[in-house]
């Protein structure tokens, strides 16, 4: 079976086969030629055939994936064109949200996240990150586990009171350093960040659902308020992706991927990235596959995504290009020269003429060679194109099968209690027990009913007041009669 993509003026019919989406892929083009379209015909295509999907919703556009398309509008219109048969259709989708406003919290801990990670998200410099590292190892001594932001901060404030202890033991921290780190921490939180961290924790197996149909759930990361904080939003959708990799057991070659994984606006993972960090990202591309996972790049040009990565990507498809400088042109080039050639299509000549919803597409085919480029006609999608409401959002968010487990409310002290239990299971250490409740007694409830003294209704104030008049005149009369008076 095949993803059908696209169609040629001559009426092919460009797909990827399920079995190879998990080879990965990129799609490119500038602003405003359909890749959010295109984005939304592959993650429907997916669902239909029973494979979970994990996209960020940019600019909220996405979630019309939810609703059915319009029989009357531009999708129907394209279809009609293209001569092919078309239904609006609505899909299973689950909506995320970081600050837990326009969909279900995802939350996990500044432990779990990691110190590599983390300096990534809060701009460190090589020396900053090497506090870091420091601070989760003495975390990881002491078993002082860091759930929150806070306790991050908490933990640079001790190590900072016992500086020489601390760089006795693991290397020398200089106050310049952790100052620098609270400061970002400070920013970190400006942005949002501490959304981020507490519990429940997110469990990534969440996104492998699929609905009571068969067809699999379209989870999308609510990120247009977390596209103002580029780093956050970055190296969170690297942590997902690393999640995945750690939790997901080899699963070799299948006949369609476990899950679909689109990382939109891909250039923000790649900007400033230290060699390190790129070095991981390529590794956790090229391995992920063997966990029965796809990742698709989505981007503006494919000089956003290290040659490295790319070497990775089977499935291209670029819409049209603008090529107005030198460096613009250069980069057309540089996207014409990595199709395989096919005679009959000008590869650089259509990159900057394409209409929207017009691509040049190479996917892999059964014996994992790239077809020769075509150029094609998007297929449009048969859901609603655009954003649903926000009653329709959440109505979304409270359908939810998992809508209870991550609504759940916590004190910050339950939360606390709960993730150092889960910290010490998850590395073999019996956390402290909890008491055990006593056993039965029957009528053991009798020795804590009040007495029969204390049940008697106390006496009113006047009835108290005369007492007091009465027994102070007896008092008086006594002493007067004794002579004392």
């Amino acid at each position: 079976m095949k993803l059908e993509i696209g169609q040629t003026a001559s009426g092919k019919v460009m797909g990827l086969p399920y079995r190879l989406a998990n080879r990965h892929g990129l799609v490119t083009g500038a602003t405003g030629t359909g890749k959010t379209v295109t984005l939304q015909r592959l993650a429907e295509q997916f669902s239909a055939a029973g494979i979970p999907v994990f996209a960020a919703d940019v600019k909220g556009d996405l979630s019309g994936i939810a609703a059915a398309g319009d029989e009357n509008g531009k999708a129907a219109d394209r279809a009609a064109a293209l001569g092919r048969r078309w239904a609006a259709t609505s899909y299973p989708v689950a909506l995320w949200d970081i600050f837990g406003k326009a969909g279900l919290p995802v939350r996990t801990s500044v432990q779990d996240m990691g110190a590599q990670l983390l300096s990534r998200m809060l701009g460190l410099n090589q020396t900053q990150e090497g506090a870091m590292e420091i601070a989760f190892r003495k975390s990881e001594d002491e078993r002082s586990y860091m759930l929150t932001l806070n306790d991050l901060r908490w933990t640079f404030v001790d190590m900072l009171d016992n500086r020489e202890e601390v760089s006795q033991c693991y290397g020398n921290v200089t106050a310049s350093s952790i100052s620098a780190i609270q400061r970002n921490i400070l920013a970190l939180e400006a942005q949002g960040g501490a959304h981020l961290f507490g519990e429940p924790p997110f469990d990534i197996l969440d996104f492998m659902a699929t609905a009571a149909d068969g067809r699999g759930v379209v989870n999308l990361l609510h990120a247009d308020k977390l596209m103002e904080a580029p780093k956050l939003y970055a190296t969170f959708l690297l942590w997902l992706l690393g999640e995945l990799f750690r939790k997901l057991p080899e699963a070799g070659d299948l006949a369609k991927p476990k899950l679909v994984f689109f990382f939109d606006e891909a250039h923000l993972l790649f900007n400033d990235a230290p060699k390190p960090l790129v070095q991981q990202i390529e590794r956790l591309v090229r391995l992920v596959r063997s966990k029965g996972i796809g990742v698709f790049f989505v981007t503006q040009s494919p000089q956003d995504v290290p040659d490295t990565v790319l070497a990775q990507l089977g499935t291209r498809i670029q819409h049209a290009l603008r090529a107005y400088t030198p460096s613009a042109q250069r980069m057309v080039r540089a996207a014409a020269d990595a199709f395989r050639p096919n005679r009959g299509v000008d590869v650089r000549a259509e990159i900057t003429t394409m209409g929207i919803g017009e691509a040049l597409i190479s996917v892999m085919e059964d014996d994992n060679i790239p077809t020769k480029v075509e150029k094609v006609r998007i297929i449009p999608p048969s859901g609603q194109i655009g954003m649903v409401s926000s009653i329709e959002r959440q109505a979304i968010v409270e359908a939810s099968p998992v809508f209870r487990k991550y609504r759940a409310g916590a004190t910050e002290q339950e939360a606390s209690y709960a993730f150092d239990r889960r910290m010490k299971q998850s590395r073999g250490i019996d956390p402290v027990p909890e008491t055990a409740p006593a056993a039965y007694e029957p009528g053991l409830y009798r020795k804590y009913l009040p007495t029969e003294e204390a049940q008697k209704p106390p006496h009113s104030i006047k009835r108290q007041l005369l007492s007091i008049v009465f027994w102070g005149g007896v008092a008086w009369a006594s002493f007067k009669i004794a002579g004392f008076a």
